[in-house]
């Protein structure tokens, strides 16, 4: 079963058992998060829509709680003398999909 999950303002297309890097969540390491699914596709029947969607849950547990390498952000103006040198590690939350099941 194949699902697509909103989180973070984002969708991703997951299936049980794999790990899923999304934009940070509150959750500790080791809770379960109840993930809110916008498609799911069992074999060859596809649900889309609140009605069938509402029968559906996707659980995933936190793994881990990070940060991402460091991106180096450069402005620059020509002639001017300006430069502006920053860095910025982006914070993720690691899932690893658990179940996705009709309820």
């Amino acid at each position: 079963m194949i699902a697509v999950i909103l989180t973070g303002g984002k969708q991703y297309k997951v299936q049980e058992n794999e790990l899923v890097d999304v934009e940070k969540l509150t959750n500790a390491v080791g809770e379960k998060v109840n993930l809110k699914p916008l498609l799911i596709i069992d074999g060859d029947k596809t649900f889309t829509g609140e009605k069938d969607l509402a029968k559906f849950e996707v659980t995933a547990e936190v793994v881990e709680q990070g940060k991402k390498d460091k991106i180096v952000v450069f402005k620059y103006k020509a002639k001017k003398n300006e430069r502006k040198r920053q860095g910025h590690r982006q914070p993720y939350t690691r899932l690893k999909i658990v179940s996705i099941k009709k309820i």
